[in-house]
């Protein structure tokens, strides 16, 4: 397991309640789940799936949709749970004012040069967005096509092997079935 050092115990329960609020009458695409689940699952996933128990990471992953999704923006994470948590959820932001094929260009070239705890709570997020897509809720091929991207931006990180494996078992479960 990969620890972190000097964190408070309780930060990724301050960062779940944050997570809730923050996320707060939003559903998934399937219009009854309530979005936070996701956060939740990703956190979920780092944690019990990728075996990574760093304090930071949890709390990042449970946050990584804050920003782009809510009125939340970095300064009240980087207030709430310090420059480190606030600057993974930055990098997992996409800058909603670009164009489409522009802003999949700009946050992939940023997820490239990100740490790779960063990439691996994407990585993360694209499994559990890879189980929606099995369960039929959303596009499969749109969630292959983004979790190949994820793995091509982490397979040069030997730390990220277990998560990158994980997740192309699932891409082959969930093109011939579902997660």
């Amino acid at each position: 397991m990969i620890g972190s050092t000097n964190v408070p115990i309780d930060l990724w329960q301050r960062a779940a309640s944050f997570a809730a609020r923050s996320h707060q009458g939003q559903l998934r695409k399937d219009g009854k789940t309530p979005y936070v689940a996701h956060p939740f699952r990703v956190a979920m996933t780092v944690r019990q799936l990728f075996d990574v128990d760093d304090v930071t990471v949890l709390c990042a992953a449970l946050l990584h949709d804050v920003i782009e999704d809510t009125p939340a923006d970095y300064d009240d994470l980087q207030e709430e749970f310090g420059a480190v948590v606030a600057d993974m959820v930055a990098c997992l932001t996409k800058d909603m004012r670009l164009p489409e094929p522009e802003r999949e260009i700009e946050y992939d070239r940023r997820l490239a040069t990100a740490p790779w705890k960063t990439r691996l709570i994407k990585l993360a997020d694209v499994h559990d967005n890879l189980c929606d897509a099995a369960a039929g809720n959303k596009s499969i091929e749109r969630a292959i096509e983004k979790a190949q991207r994820a793995i091509a931006l982490a397979v040069d990180e030997p730390r990220l092997a277990g998560a990158v494996a994980a997740v192309k078992a699932l891409i082959e479960r969930t093109a011939s079935s579902t997660c």
